[in-house]
């Protein structure tokens, strides 16, 4: 069996999400694989893991917020949104992922809506935006499905350093 597949789990198993917790490092090093870094540039050091974590659990309501995506009792990832400039405009971006053995069961889909949800209530700004990578077809789907505005493909750099071609998706809250 793959690691981190939840073997005989039904589609409408309940996809929740909840804060960012201590214990939630061992989810981010079991993500910080190769493939699931496909289209963000390849996995991290551990030092830069433990500082993402470190920023994950100082959650600011209406500035960053980070979530674990829980697949029943299992957890499946993580979504999470952080205030940012976008073309001189405020701005929220989100971002999700979800482990292999949890894909394709609709549990990214189902937890983004959860978390534009909360950023209604959290946000002061009026957009929040995704960027992924134009090859990741699955995540583009989610945005169109989410009912996202396609605005355009563009280039991003992440990480620091490095340039990546993504679509500009952009969701009014």
């Amino acid at each position: 069996m793959e690691k981190n597949t939840v073997p005989n789990q039904p589609a409408s198993t309940k996809v929740t999400i909840r804060p960012w917790i201590e214990e939630d490092l061992s989810l981010l090093q079991s993500m910080n694989t190769e493939k699931m870094w496909e289209y963000l540039g390849g996995p991290e050091t551990e030092e830069k893991v433990i500082d993402r974590h470190q920023r994950y659990l100082k959650a600011v309501p209406g500035k960053t917020r980070m979530f674990a995506i829980m697949f029943g009792v299992h957890p499946a990832g993580n979504v999470g949104y952080w205030e940012t400039q976008w073309r001189d405009q405020d701005v929220y971006e989100i971002g999700w992922m979800v482990l292999p053995g949890f894909q394709g069961k609709g549990i990214a889909k189902r937890a983004t809506a959860k978390l534009l949800s909360i950023l209604r209530t959290d946000a002061p700004h009026g957009f929040v935006h995704a960027f992924p990578s134009v090859d990741n077809l699955k995540s583009n789907a989610i945005c169109e499905k989410l009912g996202f505005l396609f605005v355009g493909e563009t280039n991003l750099e992440f990480p620091p350093g490095t340039w990546m071609k993504c679509n500009d998706w952009r969701f009014k809250l």
